[in-house]
């Protein structure tokens, strides 16, 4: 059963003047550091899908809708930057300013890590995965604050923390698994129990499930361009070179069969099998020549390679893994995509800073996404038993982060460090959150 909320001090007006001056010190570093927002090859087709509006499901049909619909405010890409950055702080500024009514002074930490370059450096970033996590912290951030509210802003901050889960799972469907954690502590905020985020569970991925194919499919008519056959390409490409026999339902010619099976396969992403020389003849032949790339033969011969050879898929699947979570993978692009040889911002010192620290920071655990999984998982360990207010919000953040990144052991195709992202942004939040912990009941575990 339900609690009543308890007794909380009113907040000092230096701690509220604080937090608000240094939440307002972040945003107008992320604008000194990134405004316009940094364009990558993933968002110039967006953006340039948007303004065509052609909808495909390679990317998210429906951030390419809402670019479409924002980019009168700031043309190019402007609109979608200034998106990324208000939902990054309003998330971070939401949440300690909720710390701060409850008089916690660690409330000036979230601002802060805010700040630092793991989190800073991809926020000016245009990646789908980017708006993904602050979306989420968002939507975490709103219910934390509505936990203990009146009821109709209970109920608004709940609508809207679901519809901010539900708007990352479209820009990101492979976080299906992930969505039920984040989506129950929505629902039931800090009333939520184990037992009832597990009876949850599976009802809510499948409607999470069926609300893409409504969306992409329905609503806005979305062209299936097969991404979940990029995933098979690599399995087999990989399985292929642990196994040391073809595995693609094609043939090879003996110099093409070589490369394939020894020189072509690193863990690192797909892009080699398709647009990378020398190995691009792979998707050369199945896109180009042959017409298989989205039919039933990929499929088939995915399934048929993981049957025949388990041990080398496991290889294959744990070598990308290991790489994704322990490699020195890119994290804040810096290439000018008109010129990619030059720096997006050469002359800007705020972008150039925030660079070097990132290059001091690259040798360190920092800067890798298995530290943030590790650090996630660790969180959910020490929450388990705190009282329900902080428990609930860590274990259902820091749980989520950790079950989309270990998904990726299955769906990965590529190595960076943004598709940790949420894990970096869920570790901070609920490290802080646990800081701020105060006597009450513990979790129910039934």
């Amino acid at each position: 059963m339900p609690w009543p909320p308890e007794a909380t001090p009113s907040p000092p007006r230096l701690l509220t003047a604080s937090v608000a001056i240094l939440l307002g010190i972040g945003f107008a570093l992320t604008l000194a550091v990134f405004y316009p927002g940094v364009m990558t090859f993933d968002s110039k087709y967006l953006h340039e899908y948007a303004m065509k509006g052609t909808m495909g499901d390679w990317q998210s049909p429906v951030m390419v809708w809402l670019w479409a619909l924002i980019d009168p405010l700031a043309p190019g890409a402007g609109s979608m930057f200034v998106l990324i950055a208000v939902t990054y702080w309003l998330g971070f500024g939401l949440l300690s300013l909720t710390l701060v009514s409850r008089g916690r002074r660690v409330a000036l930490l979230l601002p802060l890590l805010g700040m630092t370059p793991p989190s800073l450096a991809l926020a000016g970033v245009i990646w789908r995965d980017v708006l993904f996590a602050t979306s989420w912290l968002l939507a975490a951030s709103i219910a934390f604050a509505a936990a203990e509210r009146q009821s109709w802003i209970r109920l608004l901050g709940q609508a809207l923390g679901l519809a901010l889960v539900a708007f990352g799972v479209l820009l990101r469907p492979n976080a299906l698994l992930a969505a039920p954690l984040l989506a129950a502590y929505t629902i039931w905020l800090s009333r939520t129990s184990f037992r009832r985020a597990a009876i949850l569970y599976i009802p809510a991925a499948l409607v999470f499930f069926g609300a893409v194919q409504l969306v992409y499919y329905g609503v806005l008519d979305a062209k299936r361009e097969h991404p979940l056959q990029t995933v098979m390409i690599f399995d087999l490409g990989g399985i292929s070179h642990f196994a040391k026999a073809n595995q693609f339902p094609v043939e090879w010619s003996a110099p093409e069969n070589a490369m394939l099976l020894d020189r072509c396969y690193q863990p690192t992403m797909w892009d080699i099998y398709w647009r990378l020389e020398p190995c691009d003849f792979v998707m050369r032949k199945i896109e180009r020549e042959t017409g298989l790339f989205g039919t039933p033969a990929i499929s088939r011969a995915w399934l048929a390679a993981v049957l025949r050879h388990p041990v080398a898929y496991l290889q294959h699947r744990s070598a990308f893994m290991w790489n994704f979570l322990a490699g020195d993978n890119l994290v804040m692009w810096t290439a000018d995509i008109e010129r990619p040889m030059q720096d997006v911002f050469p002359h800007r010192a705020a972008f150039n800073a925030l660079r070097t620290a990132l290059d001091a920071l690259t040798p360190t655990p920092l800067l890798r996404a298995g530290f943030w999984l590790l650090a996630c998982i660790a969180l959910c360990g020490i929450g388990w038993n705190r009282p329900p207010r902080e428990a609930t919000f860590v274990l259902s953040v820091c749980g989520s982060a950790a079950v989309y990144v270990l998904t990726l052991y299955g769906v990965g195709v590529a190595s960076d460090f943004r598709y940790g992202y949420w894990a970096v942004l869920a570790a901070m939040s609920g490290g802080v959150v646990l800081q701020a912990r105060q006597g009450g009941r513990p979790l129910q575990k039934g």
